[in-house]
């Protein structure tokens, strides 16, 4: 039994009641011994009998813009104007890690109530600031003890229902599929072009990508990873003895990542959030949605394809100009990894600098999971106690979800999307235990409202209440749409079995999200490229395939056996590729019309004799290197067996 299945039959009883963990706590506790000194400082002025000027900017340590109060009259109002600009400054410093903003404000407001200052402050500012700051705090705390309170009558009804959804759920995830039976449908393959072809263009080149920002989730490297991802999923599952232009793809989209354009977003991140103005190495410090999320891609092509080229030194180097770069490779990710894990008082590290997202670091440890499965090291077995107690203790609330997110450095929490209902098939990927937990609860809370649509046929609605982030906001554009929330379903629904739900989700993702079929690539015009993606995957996913496709490489058969090295992309569409050692077994589909394709032929037995079964006319024999080439008609659904004579 693998570490990660006994871990999943040792924490499967688990449903954490969360709270305020040890290092949350000192976090706390260091915040009010700062703002104390702070208010010391505050009031040090006026105890002194300083000039107005140090008054001023004295009271202005009480709240962002306090010190306004200290001028009177009309300069009253620039307090609230203040705190709105410190608020959007919070914001841009959860958007891109800019730890400088807030601290400009909140400062700046200080020092500039100084310069304006008069002969005298405003007495009754003495009483407002302080007054100002105590609203603020008692305003927060009411609202969490709200929330507080909601959040245990909400564990108290999870209870009720938790146990029977977890059996439903772990009876459900034993039907994984058989290993080479399984063949892309014409839906399926014209999906997966939407993928290869973004994937096949020039590196460095982004047609049919979303290109916004580079700091949140419509950032290129998302749109990258989870593009590998769905090829990935495609090679092992379908086409495990295919290389030819699905090698080039994937190799592709690991490259493409190294562009600059990709990762330099760290280079502001270091300079504004770790103020580091000299190493901007993005697998260094932090940045686990790279090594993460990365670590996975590249060891994910890895596994499912035998090529250990991501494995040498300097295979994945990251340059900024011809003088400076930094050289890693799937070894120094994983190390970066484990070093970080090692420094963090949480265990779980940042993203951005300061902010650590659990999400994100299930990406970390499924990438080490990869990393283990690639290389036969046991990191996972290693960390994971120590990660799901870190997990558990500092990052459960209490009615037992994952939070969006902490501050590493003041152990505030900020509200942020983290439903178990979207994001449970990244957890099985290391944990089926914390994922089958996950989906027991989410699959549940959903309240999915089940109806027939026009067809008679199951399609789904997704009550606001229950999922209005995700049901109204695409993240990959942040425009209104729905397709990520139907795919984030169809694609957990698929890894857990819930193939009813699955079916009904991709069914409402046809009807809603603008479904368009040109010159046979299957997409969503209405979505966003990273939401078009994960459609891709929900419709290439069956039980267990997620996890499987970073955690077990395809059968010996499949990686020795002969394989179709050459085929021309788009007019050959690999649907199956597969071997049980000395044969091999191929569906192709023409993806231009009918047409007499070349295909090129790899790993076969130096100098030996096949056959293509029931055509007699294209037997060939194997060169002295293995290799041979035959010219087939492709015409819809073509069929291709070849065995050793």
């Amino acid at each position: 039994m693998s570490v990660i299945e006994s871990d999943a039959l040792g924490r499967a009883q688990d449903f954490p009641q969360g709270g305020k963990g040890p290092v949350t706590a000192s976090r706390h506790r260091r915040n009010a011994l700062v703002y104390a000194a702070m208010c010391v400082l505050a009031l040090a002025p006026t105890w002194m009998g300083a000039s107005p000027a140090w008054q001023a900017a004295g009271l202005g340590l009480f709240v962002p813009g306090g010190g306004f109060f200290a001028l009177g009259g009309a300069w009253v109002l620039m307090v609230p104007m203040t705190l709105a600009l410190f608020w959007l400054a919070c914001v841009a410093w959860f958007w891109a890690g800019m730890v400088v903003a807030p601290l400009t404000v909140w400062l700046g407001s200080a020092w500039l109530a100084g310069a304006m200052a008069g002969d005298a402050i405003w007495a009754p500012s003495l009483s407002l600031a302080p007054i100002t700051a105590a609203g603020i705090f008692f305003y927060l705390q009411q609202q969490r003890l709200k929330r507080e309170a909601a959040d245990r009558e909400r564990y108290a009804l999870r209870q009720t229902f938790f146990e029977a959804s977890r059996a439903e759920v772990l009876e459900r995830v034993r039907a994984e599929p058989e290993v080479g039976t399984r063949e892309l449908d014409q839906e399926q393959l014209g999906a997966a072009r939407y993928v290869l072809d973004r994937a096949l263009q020039p590196i460095g080149e982004y047609q049919g990508y979303t290109v916004i920002d580079q700091f949140q989730p419509a950032a290129l490297r998302y749109q990258i990873n989870h593009l590998g991802f769905a090829l990935g999923m495609l090679r092992s599952h379908y086409t495990p003895n295919f290389a030819g232009y699905l090698d080039q793809a994937q190799r592709n989209l690991v490259e493409t990542y190294l562009v600059k354009r990709v990762w330099d977003y760290w280079v502001l991140e270091s300079m504004w959030g770790h103020f580091n103005f000299s190493n901007f190495d993005p697998a260094n410090k932090d940045n686990i949605m790279l090594t993460g999320w990365y670590g996975m891609h590249v060891n994910q092509y890895m596994l499912s394809s035998g090529d250990r080229r991501y494995g040498e030194p300097g295979s994945l180097t990251f340059r900024l100009t011809e003088q400076t770069a930094y050289p890693h490779s799937s070894h120094t990710l994983a190390e970066s990894m484990l070093m970080n894990y090692r420094r963090s008082d949480f265990c779980l590290f940042p993203c951005e600098p300061n902010w650590v997202y659990p999400v994100c670091n299930m990406y970390g440890m499924g990438s080490l999971a990869s990393y283990d499965a690639v290389f036969g090291t046991n990191h996972v077995q290693s960390w994971l106690p120590q990660w799901m107690e870190k997990l558990e203790s500092e990052f459960v609330d209490g009615k037992g979800s994952i939070i969006g997110l902490r501050s590493y450095w003041t152990g505030l929490e900020i509200p942020f999307y983290a439903g178990e209902a979207g994001f449970a098939f990244f957890a099985n990927v290391f944990s089926p235990a914390l994922a089958r937990r996950l989906w027991a609860v989410g699959r549940k809370e959903l309240a999915f409202c089940l109806a027939e649509d026009a067809d008679g046929k199951p399609r789904i609605t997704i009550p606001r209440a229950a999922m209005s982030f995700l049901d109204t906001i695409d993240p990959g554009h942040y425009k209104p749409g729905k397709l990520f929330a139907y795919a984030a379903i169809a694609m957990c629904g698929r890894e857990f079995g819930d193939d009813d739900l699955a079916e009904a989700a991709l069914r409402s993702m046809d009807q809603d999200c603008g479904r368009t079929d040109e010159g046979g690539v299957v997409s969503y015009r209405e979505a966003s490229c990273l939401a078009n993606v994960w459609g891709v995957e929900a419709k290439l996913m069956r039980t267990g395939d997620f996890r499987n496709s970073f955690v077990k490489a395809p059968p010996a058969s499949a990686q020795n056996g002969p394989q179709l090295a050459e085929a021309s992309y788009p007019e050959v569409l690999v649907a199956k590729a597969t071997s049980t050692g000395a044969d091999l077994d191929l569906v192709l589909y023409p993806g231009r019309g009918a047409t007499r394709q070349k295909l090129g032929l790899a790993r076969l037995a130096p100098g030996a004799a096949y056959k293509v079964a029931g055509r007699p006319d294209l037997d060939f024999r194997a060169d002295d290197a293995g290799r041979a080439t035959i010219e087939v008609e492709i015409a819809g659904r073509t069929a291709i067996a070849i065995a050793p004579l």
